[in-house]
């Protein structure tokens, strides 16, 4: 047995510019982190301001603040005798910098700026802040003057560089620099830092948690030691979920893991750890001649503040924390999750009155439907655990009762209503039937209306001012024709939605009245392509759905049906998808994927060829002749000719046929792009996500497709190909 540390890391449900309430989770983490008795604690990635403040990191207020919170922990003698790691945004000599700040019985040991920034994708960091590009060097900080009281010193060492105790050697190195080929850690092994310390703002994507477990695990598989990994948890005010799962990996095993998806404000993990083991571990003879030759020196900051204790070495109710296995949530799982606790935060947060969703009948409002469902389930679940800030949130929310209510059912009545905007023509008996029967299913206040005199008044203003009839497809009108009546009906959905979502409140008697907020329910897939009207009900106040493919959603929908028992979803996902805005005839039912020319399935490989693998329509068609291609190589033993090599069902198709699956898709993304811009905020959950925003950011105004170099190029090879074959 050698020297036993109790070390701790966070998961915090931080908010943008909550400053005293993020102080004070910072706070209640380090004092659960002593009783756990931990002798340092690590918190996520600029908890004090919170992760999601865009250009408010811009502003000199931002700064003044931080400090101001700063010093509450740093009074506070109760929060002495543990190691803190704190993120905050510093500037120094001019200079914004996003720092984690290391501090010990009220005083700053050290200011280390983030070095390498995440820059693309969702993350903008250079927009705000520097990186610092002196690696192993250090200048000195001179303190504000309310710290410079604190500290006894007007100045600390603002740099890289680590803190050494008596018994063994501590590093900080900020997100993004874990994911780097040349990470801090690697350098900081070799010249002896036994524990390292990651400090992450990062989000949540659907299927990553593996990935990011992975890189975390090699950080010390490789070079030894004990990695304590923190997060910030839940959405802090933008599209974002920041899904927590606080680690501690000691030589590449997880010893302690947080949860991915809570409505706690705030989780403590700690692991107990023996150093002795991290050095019998790095006793490789390559390692150690490594480390002899390594020039990367670092700065040690001495303290004398032990992390062990030799009279506890023997106690025999201490022991290394054991190896376990990863909790990794199946894909299904983490929407439900991912989902719920999103919608939570944002309606607890915006002091809404609830939610109001257009439920057609068809899955993707049913999908959204189920996510709001699936957050009244957590927090029943939360309430029924003591969770003291979710309780208070019911009862400033639920006002129709007045006790807490009791069954996600119950919640559910109060805070989440459904409305079904049918049409005599072209709404079916069905969809209707869905709709009713999956709101009386999970308790949801249900309005079964038709819109036929708002269409029809909307319709008369054509005939009356223009003398011009406008006739749908099936009744002889042109393509302008039956879109137009398509998007007046659409249109007037949003509108009527609106109108509801503001009245709903104050007409059921809710004390107080309130407004509810609109949710959205157009997929990823539908966005890409453009199959919606603007203004129509994808436009809302958030849209859970709206970086999900249809795959993904149909497979959260068949996983709700049985562990949230409603076998009425069922009839949901046999129902073919469509969006009834054209009159039902005995010979014609409207088709979204008849109407787009392409499956869904074909615009989720459509998506992330441009998007994940960065190809333009060129290139597309290229990847596409090969996987596509009716000549490709099949899976071995597979009776179905349309497999590819991972068993996927894909098309067997002739180059020209790809060609113009290709070009229909690029022709149709162009064209509808404009709508990206004005498209509802939603949940990021996907690597493929439209999100014009901030994730996927291109023109919205392009050449004409059909007259492009790109198309030209495709027409040619597909020339070329079948000549080749004749």
């Amino acid at each position: 047995m050698g020297h036993l540390v109790t070390v701790a890391t966070c998961a915090l449900r931080q908010f943008a510019l909550d400053f005293e309430n993020n102080t004070g989770r910072i706070i209640k983490s380090i004092k659960q982190a002593k009783e756990l008795g931990a002798k340092v604690r690590v918190g996520p990635e600029l908890e004090i301001t919170g992760f999601g403040c865009g250009d408010h990191f811009l502003e000199q207020d931002l700064y003044l603040h931080c400090w101001e919170m700063l010093e509450r922990i740093l009074r506070d003698v109760t929060l002495h005798d543990i190691l803190i790691d704190v993120g905050m945004p510093v500037q120094h000599r001019g200079v914004r910098y996003d720092c984690r700040l290391i501090c010990l019985d009220g005083k700053v040991l050290l200011i280390r700026p983030k070095m390498w920034l995440a820059n693309d994708g969702n993350y903008f960091e250079m927009r705000h802040f520097t990186p610092w590009l002196r690696p192993r060097e250090y200048e000195m900080y001179h303190l504000p003057r309310r710290i410079q009281k604190l500290q006894g010193s007007t100045h600390v060492m603002f740099g890289e560089a680590v803190i050494s105790t008596p018994d063994t050697c501590i590093g900080a190195e900020t997100c993004e620099e874990l994911f780097t080929p040349d990470a801090p850690h690697i350098h900081m092994a070799l010249d002896g830092v036994e524990i390292f310390t990651n400090s992450s703002g990062s989000h949540f994507e659907l299927r990553k948690l593996d990935r990011r477990l992975q890189l975390i695990q090699e950080a010390t598989r490789k070079s030894g030691g004990c990695y304590l990994y923190a997060n910030q948890h839940g959405c802090d005010g933008d599209r974002l979920y920041f899904d927590g799962c606080a680690m501690i990996i000691v030589n590449g095993e997880v010893v302690a893991q947080g949860r991915q998806f809570s409505l706690d404000d705030v989780e403590v993990v700690t692991a107990t750890i023996d150093l002795e083991e991290l050095r019998a571990y790095r006793a490789a003879a390559s390692r150690g001649l490594q480390a002899a030759k390594s020039a990367a020196k670092y700065e040690r900051i001495q303290t004398t503040f032990k992390l062990s204790l030799d009279e506890e070495d023997w106690a025999l109710n201490r022991a290394p924390s054991l190896p376990m296995k990863p909790r990794i949530h199946q894909p299904e799982e983490e929407i439900a999750l991912s989902t719920g606790c999103y919608l939570w935060d944002y309606l607890a947060r915006s002091r809404q009155a609830g939610f109001l969703i257009p439920l057609s009948g068809g899955i993707d409002s049913c999908a959204t439907t189920v996510m709001v469902f699936s957050m009244c389930r957590l927090v029943i679940e939360a309430c029924k655990a003591g969770n003291e800030q979710v309780v208070e949130d019911v009862k400033r929310l639920a006002k129709y009762t007045d006790s807490i209510p009791k069954t996600a059912q119950d919640l559910c009545n109060q805070l989440f209503h459904t409305i079904y905007m049918g049409m005599s023509q072209q709404s079916s008996q069905e969809t209707r039937e869905r709709a009713r029967v999956l709101s009386e299913a999970i308790g949801s206040y249900h309005v079964n209306l038709d819109i036929d005199e708002v269409y029809n008044a909307q319709r008369y203003l054509l005939v009356k001012s223009l003398n011009f009839n406008p006739k749908f497809k099936v009744e002889g009108g042109s393509y302008q024709e039956n879109q137009t009546l398509q998007n007046i009906q659409a249109r007037s959905r949003m509108v009527t939605a609106y109108e509801f979502a503001q009245s709903l409140p104050e007409a059921r008697g809710r004390p107080g009245g309130g407004t509810l907020l609109v949710l959205g329910s157009a997929n990823v897939g539908e966005s890409l392509r453009g199959y919606l009207t603007k203004y129509d009900c994808s436009s809302a106040d958030i849209n859970p759905i709206g970086s999900i493919d249809k795959s993904d959603l149909k497979r959260f929908i068949a996983w709700a049906e049985k562990n949230f028992d409603l076998p009425c979803l069922h009839d949901f996902l046999t129902a073919v998808p469509t969006a009834e805005l054209e009159p039902i005839t005995e010979s014609y039912i409207q088709s979204d994927e008849a109407d787009m020319g392409m499956t869904y399935d074909e615009l989720t490989t459509f998506g992330r060829l441009r998007k994940v693998h960065k190809l333009g329509p060129y290139g597309v068609f290229q990847r596409l002749s090969h996987e596509w291609g009716k000549d490709r190589v099949r899976a071995a033993g597979s009776n179905n000719n349309n497999n590819d090599l991972d068993g996927n069902n894909t098309p067997a198709l002739e180059p020209r046929a790809i060609a113009e699956k290709v070009k229909r898709f690029f022709h149709y993304y162009a064209v509808n792009r404009h709508k990206m811009t004005t498209l509802t905020p939603s949940l990021h959950c996907n690597d493929y996500s439209t999100d014009d925003n901030r994730f996927d950011m291109r023109p919205f105004l392009y050449p004409p497709s059909f007259e492009s170099w790109a198309f030209k190029k495709i027409d040619m090879e597909v020339e070329r190909m079948e000549g080749r074959g004749r």
